[in-house]
């Protein structure tokens, strides 16, 4: 599940421009400091790009922003995440002023989920 060049290029400009949401989640993640899980920020995985994964437990952390609401996003997401579950990963999503406004509520749900 490795990314194209162009992936990896356009992954590296996301982390350049994480929202502050990203910003706020990535600064409690990273560094193993959840329950010493290893978190990447934007990383490729062919054909997406995901916002945060821990590869050794299989777990995606999505960050959305209310683009997300629309029909048509929706159904990309839907399919999106199916595809990545058929890869073996759990995918947790959040919205942007969940991750803003209750950042211990959304730490303590991807916790859960780490147990």
């Amino acid at each position: 599940m490795k990314g194209s060049r162009r992936q990896i290029a356009l992954a590296c400009e996301l982390r350049q421009s994480q929202t502050d949401a990203e910003k706020a989640l990535w600064a409690r993640l990273r560094n193993k400091q959840l329950q010493g899980v290893k978190f990447r920020r934007q990383q490729p995985l062919d054909p997406y790009i995901v916002d945060f994964v821990s590869f050794e437990r299989k777990i995606i952390v999505e960050v959305d922003g209310g683009q997300h609401n629309e029909r048509e996003a929706r159904e990309r997401d839907k399919e999106r995440a199916a595809w990545l579950k058929g890869g073996g990963y759990q995918v947790l999503r959040f919205w942007n002023n969940e991750v803003l406004r209750n950042m211990e509520g959304v730490l303590e749900k991807i916790v859960e989920v780490l147990r």
